[in-house]
């Protein structure tokens, strides 16, 4: 049997601050994400399978995304959280903001690496993640490939 790859592509808004950054990323900001998750594996063969020719359910990886990133990370603002942003962070959501505390800085690149692992986690044992895209404007973006990272 044939390995194929399919790709689901998601859109979201973030905002986020980078610490330390010498250029305007320095101050709170936001961009109109597209994150393109490509996973691999080989087509259900069972023809009493429901998902029969399948390598996976578009709404099952649909589930796993949502759940994980885009409904996390959509309309929230992204914050290291062992930056000063700490005590912007604590006022906005006092304020009633929604407000993600991370461990790393919230650059395209960490967010990519953040979101390769949430979503290995979540997949069925059969399939791999095989790459990611996570495009912060029209003309800028990074990608995760399972082959570079074994």
């Amino acid at each position: 049997m044939s390995k194929i790859r399919i790709t689901k592509q998601f859109n979201f808004e973030t905002g986020h601050a980078l610490y330390g950054y010498d250029g305007k990323c320095k101050n709170v900001h936001g961009h109109s994400y597209k994150l393109s998750v490509t996973v691999i594996g080989e087509p259900i063969s069972d023809t009493n399978n429901v998902k029969y020719g399948m390598v996976i359910d578009f709404s099952d990886l649909k589930k796993i995304v949502k759940e994980d990133i885009v409904d996390v990370f959509d309309h929230a603002t992204v914050f290291n959280k062992n930056t000063p942003h700490i005590e912007l962070a604590k006022e906005l959501k006092d304020r009633g903001h929604h407000v993600i505390l991370v461990d790393y800085q919230p650059t395209s690149e960490n967010m990519v690496i953040d979101f390769a692992e949430k979503i290995m986690a979540r997949l069925p044992k059969d399939i791999q993640l095989h790459s990611l895209r996570l495009q912060e404007t029209e003309t800028s973006f990074a990608e995760w490939f399972a082959s570079d990272n074994l």
